[in-house]
Protein backbone atom coordinates (compact mmCIF):
# COMPACT_ATOMS: atom_id res chain seq x y z
CA UNK A 1 0.00 0.00 0.00
CA UNK A 2 1.24 3.11 -1.18
CA UNK A 3 1.96 5.81 2.28
CA UNK A 4 2.16 8.96 0.04
CA UNK A 5 0.90 12.13 2.39
CA UNK A 6 -0.92 14.96 0.17
CA UNK A 7 0.79 18.21 0.42
CA UNK A 8 -0.91 20.45 2.99
CA UNK A 9 -2.33 24.02 2.46
CA UNK A 10 -3.40 24.94 5.31
CA UNK A 11 -1.49 25.99 8.62
CA UNK A 12 -1.47 27.61 11.76
CA UNK A 13 -0.74 31.84 10.59
CA UNK A 14 2.89 32.76 12.74
CA UNK A 15 1.09 35.38 14.65
CA UNK A 16 -1.59 32.93 15.83
CA UNK A 17 1.14 31.45 18.03
CA UNK A 18 2.84 34.43 19.14
CA UNK A 19 1.95 35.76 22.59
CA UNK A 20 3.66 37.94 25.20
CA UNK A 21 1.30 39.51 27.37
CA UNK A 22 -1.78 39.79 26.95
CA UNK A 23 -3.62 43.35 27.80
CA UNK A 24 -6.61 42.76 29.99
CA UNK A 25 -5.09 39.32 31.62
CA UNK A 26 -3.16 39.14 34.12
CA UNK A 27 -0.40 36.94 34.59
CA UNK A 28 -1.29 35.34 31.22
CA UNK A 29 1.98 35.39 29.16
CA UNK A 30 3.68 32.90 27.05
CA UNK A 31 4.11 30.89 30.00
CA UNK A 32 0.53 29.97 30.19
CA UNK A 33 1.08 28.72 26.73
CA UNK A 34 1.01 25.37 26.21
CA UNK A 35 1.94 23.43 22.90
CA UNK A 36 2.71 20.56 21.07
CA UNK A 37 4.15 19.57 17.52
CA UNK A 38 4.19 16.24 15.89
CA UNK A 39 3.02 14.01 13.24
CA UNK A 40 -0.29 12.16 13.34
CA UNK A 41 -2.49 10.24 10.86
CA UNK A 42 0.48 11.25 7.97
CA UNK A 43 0.19 14.70 8.73
CA UNK A 44 1.58 17.42 10.83
CA UNK A 45 0.15 17.91 13.88
CA UNK A 46 0.09 20.55 16.56
CA UNK A 47 -1.99 21.48 19.90
CA UNK A 48 -1.77 25.06 21.35
CA UNK A 49 -3.71 26.20 24.21
CA UNK A 50 -4.32 28.83 27.05
CA UNK A 51 -4.30 27.62 30.21
CA UNK A 52 -3.50 29.15 33.72
CA UNK A 53 -2.15 25.89 35.00
CA UNK A 54 0.68 24.68 33.27
CA UNK A 55 0.48 21.41 34.43
CA UNK A 56 -3.08 20.85 33.59
CA UNK A 57 -2.33 22.03 30.50
CA UNK A 58 0.58 19.27 29.63
CA UNK A 59 -1.35 16.92 31.57
CA UNK A 60 -4.30 17.27 28.74
CA UNK A 61 -1.72 17.73 26.23
CA UNK A 62 -0.61 13.74 27.20
CA UNK A 63 -4.29 12.60 27.02
CA UNK A 64 -4.64 14.07 23.60
CA UNK A 65 -1.63 12.67 22.26
CA UNK A 66 -3.01 8.85 23.56
CA UNK A 67 -6.13 10.02 21.78
CA UNK A 68 -4.42 10.68 19.10
CA UNK A 69 -2.57 7.35 19.26
CA UNK A 70 -6.02 5.43 19.98
CA UNK A 71 -7.38 7.01 17.04
CA UNK A 72 -4.86 5.97 14.85
CA UNK A 73 -4.99 2.71 15.43
CA UNK A 74 -8.51 2.44 14.55
CA UNK A 75 -8.67 4.69 11.51
CA UNK A 76 -5.17 4.68 9.89
CA UNK A 77 -3.92 3.58 5.79
CA UNK A 78 -0.32 4.28 7.21
CA UNK A 79 -0.49 1.40 10.14
CA UNK A 80 -0.26 -2.11 8.93
CA UNK A 81 -1.97 -3.20 12.78
CA UNK A 82 -4.97 -0.82 12.12
CA UNK A 83 -8.86 -1.63 12.31
CA UNK A 84 -8.74 -0.41 9.23
CA UNK A 85 -6.48 -2.22 7.55
CA UNK A 86 -7.72 -5.66 8.78
CA UNK A 87 -11.04 -4.75 7.69
CA UNK A 88 -9.82 -4.20 4.27
CA UNK A 89 -7.56 -7.26 4.39
CA UNK A 90 -10.62 -9.42 5.20
CA UNK A 91 -13.79 -7.37 4.07
CA UNK A 92 -15.65 -7.53 7.14
CA UNK A 93 -14.98 -6.59 10.58
CA UNK A 94 -16.99 -8.06 13.58
CA UNK A 95 -17.65 -5.75 16.66
CA UNK A 96 -15.89 -2.74 14.93
CA UNK A 97 -15.45 0.13 17.45
CA UNK A 98 -17.39 2.98 17.98
CA UNK A 99 -15.55 5.56 16.58
CA UNK A 100 -15.37 3.58 13.22
CA UNK A 101 -18.82 2.84 13.15
CA UNK A 102 -19.18 7.09 13.38
CA UNK A 103 -16.25 7.85 11.06
CA UNK A 104 -18.67 5.67 8.52
CA UNK A 105 -21.79 7.19 9.45
CA UNK A 106 -19.97 10.63 8.59
CA UNK A 107 -18.91 9.08 5.44
CA UNK A 108 -21.94 8.47 4.63
CA UNK A 109 -23.58 11.85 5.16
CA UNK A 110 -20.86 13.70 3.54
CA UNK A 111 -21.38 10.87 0.40
CA UNK A 112 -24.84 11.98 -0.09
CA UNK A 113 -24.77 15.71 0.67
CA UNK A 114 -21.92 15.78 -2.29
CA UNK A 115 -24.02 13.54 -5.03
CA UNK A 116 -21.37 10.52 -4.36
CA UNK A 117 -18.06 12.71 -5.27
CA UNK A 118 -17.11 11.82 -1.38
CA UNK A 119 -16.66 8.08 -1.71
CA UNK A 120 -14.08 5.97 1.05
CA UNK A 121 -14.38 3.03 -1.65
CA UNK A 122 -12.15 4.16 -4.09
CA UNK A 123 -8.99 2.77 -2.27
CA UNK A 124 -8.66 0.26 -5.11
CA UNK A 125 -7.83 2.75 -7.63
CA UNK A 126 -5.84 4.55 -5.50
CA UNK A 127 -3.31 1.83 -4.68
CA UNK A 128 -4.03 0.89 -8.48
CA UNK A 129 -2.85 3.98 -9.48
CA UNK A 130 0.12 4.15 -6.65
CA UNK A 131 1.51 1.04 -7.75
CA UNK A 132 1.13 2.06 -11.62
CA UNK A 133 4.44 4.26 -11.07
CA UNK A 134 7.02 2.74 -9.37
CA UNK A 135 9.23 5.20 -6.91
CA UNK A 136 11.13 6.31 -9.51
CA UNK A 137 7.55 7.24 -11.26
CA UNK A 138 8.33 5.36 -14.65
CA UNK A 139 4.72 4.00 -15.58
CA UNK A 140 4.79 -0.03 -14.78
CA UNK A 141 3.41 -2.03 -17.50
CA UNK A 142 0.24 -3.62 -17.42
CA UNK A 143 -0.90 -0.90 -15.18
CA UNK A 144 -3.88 0.30 -16.89
CA UNK A 145 -5.82 -3.21 -16.38
CA UNK A 146 -5.80 -3.03 -13.05
CA UNK A 147 -7.39 0.13 -12.91
CA UNK A 148 -9.97 -1.10 -15.25
CA UNK A 149 -10.42 -3.60 -12.51
CA UNK A 150 -10.59 -1.30 -9.69
CA UNK A 151 -13.54 0.65 -11.17
CA UNK A 152 -15.52 -2.39 -10.55
CA UNK A 153 -14.91 -2.57 -6.81
CA UNK A 154 -16.52 1.40 -6.13
CA UNK A 155 -19.46 1.69 -4.70
CA UNK A 156 -20.48 2.48 -1.38
CA UNK A 157 -24.04 1.43 -1.40
CA UNK A 158 -21.68 -1.85 -1.04
CA UNK A 159 -20.54 -0.90 2.11
CA UNK A 160 -22.71 -2.44 5.29
CA UNK A 161 -21.98 -1.41 8.59
CA UNK A 162 -23.58 -1.31 12.07
CA UNK A 163 -22.93 -1.82 15.58
CA UNK A 164 -22.27 -5.58 15.33
CA UNK A 165 -20.63 -5.56 11.82
CA UNK A 166 -18.83 -4.05 8.72
CA UNK A 167 -18.97 -6.21 5.59
CA UNK A 168 -17.68 -5.43 1.70
CA UNK A 169 -20.47 -6.40 -0.11
CA UNK A 170 -18.33 -7.03 -3.69
CA UNK A 171 -15.05 -8.92 -3.07
CA UNK A 172 -11.44 -6.52 -3.24
CA UNK A 173 -13.38 -3.60 -2.29
CA UNK A 174 -11.55 -1.36 0.64
CA UNK A 175 -12.03 1.41 2.39
CA UNK A 176 -9.96 5.05 2.56
CA UNK A 177 -10.68 7.20 5.57
CA UNK A 178 -8.15 9.64 4.66
CA UNK A 179 -10.65 12.42 3.13
CA UNK A 180 -12.51 12.73 6.71
CA UNK A 181 -10.38 10.46 9.28
CA UNK A 182 -8.05 13.61 9.95
CA UNK A 183 -10.68 16.03 10.73
CA UNK A 184 -12.46 13.20 13.02
CA UNK A 185 -9.58 13.33 14.79
CA UNK A 186 -9.52 17.05 15.05
CA UNK A 187 -12.60 16.73 16.45
CA UNK A 188 -11.96 14.41 19.22
CA UNK A 189 -8.99 16.16 20.19
CA UNK A 190 -10.75 19.57 20.65
CA UNK A 191 -13.81 18.43 22.61
CA UNK A 192 -11.29 16.32 25.15
CA UNK A 193 -9.39 19.83 25.83
CA UNK A 194 -12.93 21.14 26.21
CA UNK A 195 -13.92 19.06 28.38
CA UNK A 196 -10.83 18.73 30.27
CA UNK A 197 -12.04 22.98 31.23
CA UNK A 198 -10.04 24.49 28.56
CA UNK A 199 -11.28 27.25 26.32
CA UNK A 200 -9.06 28.92 24.43
CA UNK A 201 -7.32 25.86 21.81
CA UNK A 202 -6.18 25.42 17.94
CA UNK A 203 -5.94 21.87 17.16
CA UNK A 204 -4.24 20.23 13.66
CA UNK A 205 -4.54 17.12 13.66
CA UNK A 206 -3.85 16.93 9.89
CA UNK A 207 -7.17 19.87 9.77
CA UNK A 208 -7.56 23.07 11.98
CA UNK A 209 -10.33 23.62 14.83
CA UNK A 210 -10.62 26.39 17.08
CA UNK A 211 -12.92 26.73 20.57
CA UNK A 212 -12.87 30.23 21.30
CA UNK A 213 -10.41 33.01 20.49
CA UNK A 214 -6.74 33.75 20.98
CA UNK A 215 -5.84 34.51 24.50
CA UNK A 216 -5.37 38.22 22.96
CA UNK A 217 -9.03 38.67 22.02
CA UNK A 218 -8.79 38.26 18.55
CA UNK A 219 -9.54 35.41 16.53
CA UNK A 220 -7.12 32.49 15.97
CA UNK A 221 -5.31 33.23 12.13
CA UNK A 222 -5.01 29.96 10.27
CA UNK A 223 -3.03 30.60 6.45
CA UNK A 224 -4.13 29.47 3.43
CA UNK A 225 -0.95 28.33 1.23
CA UNK A 226 -1.37 28.80 -3.14
CA UNK A 227 -2.42 25.95 -5.14
CA UNK A 228 0.20 23.81 -6.81
CA UNK A 229 1.13 25.22 -9.70
CA UNK A 230 0.08 29.19 -8.47
CA UNK A 231 2.90 29.53 -5.42
CA UNK A 232 3.48 33.34 -7.38
CA UNK A 233 -0.23 34.00 -5.60
CA UNK A 234 -0.96 35.41 -2.98
CA UNK A 235 -2.27 33.28 0.18
CA UNK A 236 -5.05 34.17 2.19
CA UNK A 237 -4.99 34.40 6.18
CA UNK A 238 -8.59 33.37 7.32
CA UNK A 239 -9.77 33.94 10.87
CA UNK A 240 -11.47 31.42 13.17
CA UNK A 241 -13.36 31.45 16.22
CA UNK A 242 -15.24 27.85 17.58
CA UNK A 243 -14.92 27.15 14.25
CA UNK A 244 -12.85 24.52 11.57
CA UNK A 245 -11.28 24.79 8.45
CA UNK A 246 -10.16 22.26 5.68
CA UNK A 247 -8.56 22.17 2.44
CA UNK A 248 -7.66 19.95 -0.57
CA UNK A 249 -6.32 20.32 -3.81
CA UNK A 250 -6.25 17.86 -6.69
CA UNK A 251 -2.56 18.47 -7.69
CA UNK A 252 -2.01 18.55 -3.98
CA UNK A 253 -0.08 14.73 -4.64
CA UNK A 254 0.39 13.58 -8.19
CA UNK A 255 0.43 9.97 -8.96
CA UNK A 256 2.91 10.50 -12.61
CA UNK A 257 5.91 12.64 -12.70
CA UNK A 258 4.40 15.18 -15.26
CA UNK A 259 2.02 15.93 -12.39
CA UNK A 260 -1.25 15.61 -14.17
CA UNK A 261 -2.79 13.14 -12.88
CA UNK A 262 -3.96 13.91 -8.82
CA UNK A 263 -4.74 12.21 -6.29
CA UNK A 264 -8.81 13.34 -5.84
CA UNK A 265 -10.24 10.68 -7.58
CA UNK A 266 -13.60 10.63 -9.24
CA UNK A 267 -15.59 7.61 -8.38
CA UNK A 268 -18.13 7.99 -11.12
CA UNK A 269 -15.55 8.75 -13.56
CA UNK A 270 -12.86 5.72 -12.31
CA UNK A 271 -10.07 8.44 -12.65
CA UNK A 272 -8.53 11.26 -11.07
CA UNK A 273 -10.44 14.85 -11.33
CA UNK A 274 -10.71 18.41 -10.16
CA UNK A 275 -13.11 21.01 -11.33
CA UNK A 276 -11.39 23.28 -8.81
CA UNK A 277 -7.51 24.05 -8.46
CA UNK A 278 -8.43 24.07 -4.68
CA UNK A 279 -11.41 24.15 -2.22
CA UNK A 280 -11.45 25.33 1.59
CA UNK A 281 -14.65 24.48 3.52
CA UNK A 282 -14.72 26.84 6.78
CA UNK A 283 -17.64 24.66 9.32
CA UNK A 284 -18.48 23.67 12.95
CA UNK A 285 -16.92 20.51 12.66
CA UNK A 286 -13.52 19.60 11.27
CA UNK A 287 -15.05 16.21 9.98
CA UNK A 288 -17.71 18.18 7.88
CA UNK A 289 -15.05 20.28 6.40
CA UNK A 290 -12.63 17.87 5.70
CA UNK A 291 -15.30 15.55 3.90
CA UNK A 292 -16.45 18.79 2.13
CA UNK A 293 -13.69 20.13 0.62
CA UNK A 294 -12.80 16.74 -0.21
CA UNK A 295 -15.90 16.10 -2.93
CA UNK A 296 -16.36 19.54 -4.02
CA UNK A 297 -12.74 19.09 -5.51
CA UNK A 298 -15.11 17.56 -7.91
CA UNK A 299 -18.20 19.31 -8.29
CA UNK A 300 -19.70 22.34 -10.06
CA UNK A 301 -20.82 25.59 -8.44
CA UNK A 302 -24.63 24.68 -8.15
CA UNK A 303 -23.87 21.31 -6.84
CA UNK A 304 -21.88 23.01 -4.13
CA UNK A 305 -24.06 25.37 -3.40
CA UNK A 306 -27.04 23.15 -2.70
CA UNK A 307 -24.81 21.09 -0.46
CA UNK A 308 -24.34 24.07 1.60
CA UNK A 309 -27.42 24.61 2.00
CA UNK A 310 -28.35 21.77 4.07
CA UNK A 311 -25.27 22.30 6.17
CA UNK A 312 -25.96 26.08 7.59
CA UNK A 313 -23.32 27.99 8.64
CA UNK A 314 -20.90 25.97 6.35
CA UNK A 315 -18.78 28.16 3.56
CA UNK A 316 -16.61 27.30 0.75
CA UNK A 317 -13.91 28.91 -0.93
CA UNK A 318 -12.93 28.01 -4.16
CA UNK A 319 -10.02 28.54 -6.37
CA UNK A 320 -10.52 28.10 -9.81
CA UNK A 321 -8.26 26.79 -12.65
CA UNK A 322 -8.29 30.65 -13.85
CA UNK A 323 -6.72 31.83 -10.43
CA UNK A 324 -10.04 33.62 -9.12
CA UNK A 325 -11.13 32.87 -5.78
CA UNK A 326 -15.08 32.65 -5.19
CA UNK A 327 -16.79 32.38 -2.00
CA UNK A 328 -20.33 30.12 -1.66
CA UNK A 329 -22.31 29.71 1.41
CA UNK A 330 -20.38 33.49 2.75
Amino acid sequence: MSKVSRRRFISIAAAAAGLSLVPGVPGLSTASLTRWRGRALGADASITLAAADKARGQALVAAARAEIERLEAICSLFRDDSVLTRLNRDGQLENPPFDLIELLSLAGRVHRLTGGAFDPTVQPLWAAYAKRFTRSQECVAGGGEAIFAARERIGWQWVAFGPTEIRFQRPGMALTLNGIAQGYATDKVAELLRAGGMEQVLVEVGEIRALGEHPFGRPWQVAIKPAPGMEDAAGETVDLVDRAIATSAPKGTTFDPDGALGHILDPAEGRPGGRWAQASVLADTAAMADGLSTGFCLMDEAAIAGALREVPGTTARLVGKDRLPMLIGA
